[in-house]
């Protein structure tokens, strides 16, 4: 009995593990280059397993029940959005595979936003509230002398009046499922992984919208709710069924 509500409390856990990760992603279903979060399980060994102990007395019905659900951290999801045009030439989207890299006060990090703009110093940043700077294709901070009619080319190669000034790096990375969310649309990778030159090319005056379907979301969201439920329904019968077994089924005449 004590074993079914366990079994019935992970249930609960997993799947609001997995509703507040819809939720995230339906709340940022507008934001330029987001990437949807995955909501990933696995099953639980019984004690038995987790211990190696193959000697010692377990039955034989409940092993086959098994320990239950565990969550697993997120992966992120990396298929592209949809470009949408917006006639800014400073706005660029990959079409393909590949990411920009960015540097900010936290280190460097990889994004699929490509919504730039020149500071006052004339560096090519992220029109975020951070700010953060854009790298070429060697990893360093790309820098345009003020005025002139700027054009961003397909390869990344930034034109100033018709000259070649500088060249936006494009990037990718061997494994995705590595990649960790660090806010602000950014992505980390670990430091001890290389990073590859980007396949991809890039569309000036286009925004990579967030490959969120709020339909698809919105349903998910729903089967998590009704399992949420039913594993709540189930904790409170055990626990009903528990109660009258102590206190009716228990009692001494």
């Amino acid at each position: 009995m004590i074993y079914g509500m366990y079994l019935s409390a992970t249930g609960i856990m997993t799947n609001s593990y997995r509703q507040d990760v819809i939720s995230n992603n339906l709340a940022n279903s507008e934001t330029v280059g987001f990437k949807r979060d995955l909501a990933r399980f696995q099953e639980r060994k019984t004690a038995l397993n987790e211990r190696g102990a193959a000697g010692d007395w377990s039955d034989p019905v409940m092993e086959h029940l098994g320990g239950g659900v565990l969550a697993m951290p997120t992966l992120v999801d990396t298929e592209q959005g949809d470009l949408e045009p917006t006639g800014n030439p400073m706005d660029v989207a990959i079409q393909g595979n590949g990411y920009f890299a960015v540097d900010s006060k936290t280190g460097k990090h990889l994004t699929r936003d490509g919504r730039f703009m020149l500071n006052r110093d004339g560096e090519l940043i992220l029109s975020t509230e951070q700010g953060q700077h854009v790298l070429d294709d060697k990893g360093k901070p790309i820098k345009i002398e003020p005025g002139g009619m700027i054009a961003i080319g397909s390869d990344g190669e930034v034109t100033q009046d018709g000259k070649g000034v500088a060249k936006i790096g494009l990037f990718d990375v061997a494994d995705p499922a590595k990649f960790t969310k660090q806010g602000s649309n950014m992505l980390s990778y670990p430091a001890d992984g290389k990073l590859l030159p980007g396949s991809g090319t890039l569309r000036s005056e286009f925004q990579e919208r967030a490959n969120v379907d709020p339909a698809l979301e919105l349903a998910e969201l729903m089967d998590t709710q009704r399992e949420l439920e039913a594993n709540a329904n189930m904790l409170k019968y055990q626990d009903t069924m528990l109660q009258r077994l102590v206190n009716d089924v228990g009692k001494i005449s």
